[in-house]
């Protein structure tokens, strides 16, 4: 099935601005919107979007109204995805093919201390979507869920036949929900959705409050680095090259009316935290202080993706390793923030 119109939000983010960088290139009609809300800084998504050539100081921009990209294959518009309106007004003129949701309250942490903003974004704002999505005859709906909805189970590595049912962050409840929520939709109306579970996804243009960037800044700058639970994590990082090719891999394939599939995206590789950290210092040339606490509430002791179904559906195989995307990562730091050492 022919796919040209495709709707990203959170086009701004880490991953939606990478994923509309690339279905732009593959040639698709790529319509992109984000709220900018300020959860990190503000400048680094509009400094995104610059990227893609969106003038953030043009008129339009300033005022929420549609504007065109310097790219021939690219608009942008900023909308909250619970103005349920400006939604629906948006799919009625626009006629998307597909729409791709990675538009969400973003953080484990954070969910512990502010709820109901989470509630917001992640449950009012997805049922909007769908909505959008069900009432406009919407080909493939594909929205981020995490893998933070395994919570801490022993057996590794985890399959999406696995039980979701104790999540221990607020988030986690939220991206179960997301998966539950499309299930309807897709029972009751016939919407085609796929929710891919993203383990610890990194790379250049990565979000401030994550672990790369977070011991990369505190590495340059010779500030010590808070090492959870002694060190003794173990994550699944995955570069981000890798996620796009994923996404794009299911965007591409055939799917039936009516089809509900979730899918694990990893790099089917987890890496302690403290080895982690050694390869960081060692492509910045410098040596960590560390500081060690106590496990974080909310916080997961391992994440391992079994990626053998979406290998299945697409051919999908993460082929970035650890060294190779934090050096891209750390070279993309000191250039973005003109750091010579």
């Amino acid at each position: 099935m022919k796919m040209n119109k495709i709707l990203v939000t959170g086009s701004a983010g880490f991953i939606g601005y990478h994923l509309s960088k690339k279905l732009i290139s593959l040639g698709f009609q790529v319509y992109g919107i984000d709220n900018l809300n300020d959860y990190y800084n503000v400048n680094l998504k509009k400094d995104r979007l610059a990227e893609l050539g969106i003038d953030v100081n043009s008129e339009n921009f300033i005022n929420h109204a549609e504007i065109k990209s310097t790219i021939s294959n690219f608009q942008f518009r900023q909308i909250d995805l619970v103005e349920d309106q400006k939604l629906d007004i948006l799919f009625s003129e626009e006629k998307f093919d597909s729409v791709i949701n990675l538009a969400a309250q973003a953080g484990v942490r954070y969910s512990i201390d502010n709820p109901k903003v989470y509630v917001q974004s992640n449950l009012v704002g997805f049922i909007n979507v769908l909505e959008a999505c069900r009432q406009n005859k919407i080909k493939h709906l594909i929205y981020a869920s995490s893998s933070s909805v395994y919570g801490n189970q022993e057996k590794v590595p985890f399959s999406e036949e696995d039980s979701v049912d104790k999540p221990i962050s607020l988030y986690a409840a939220t991206k179960k929900s997301n998966e539950l929520m499309a299930h309807v939709y897709s029972h009751l109306y016939g919407l085609p959705t796929t929710g891919l579970r993203f383990f610890t996804v990194y790379g250049p243009w990565g979000r401030p409050d994550m672990a790369p960037f977070l011991f990369t800044k505190a590495i340059l700058s010779g500030n010590p680095i808070k090492v959870f639970n002694n060190g003794n994590l173990m994550r699944d990082f995955t570069y981000i090259d890798d996620i796009i090719n994923g996404v794009v891999g299911v965007l591409k394939s055939k799917v039936k009316s009516g089809a509900y599939q979730l899918y694990n995206i990893g790099n089917n590789d987890p890496v302690k935290l403290l080895d982690f950290i050694k390869s960081l210092e060692h492509v910045c040339g410098k040596s960590a202080k560390l500081i060690m606490h106590p496990m974080q509430d909310g916080d997961v002791y391992k994440t391992y993706a079994n990626t053998d179904a979406l290998h299945n559906l697409c051919g999908y195989k993460a082929s970035v390793d650890i060294d190779f995307g934090l050096k891209e990562f750390v070279g993309w730091y000191k250039t973005y923030y003109k750091i010579s050492t």
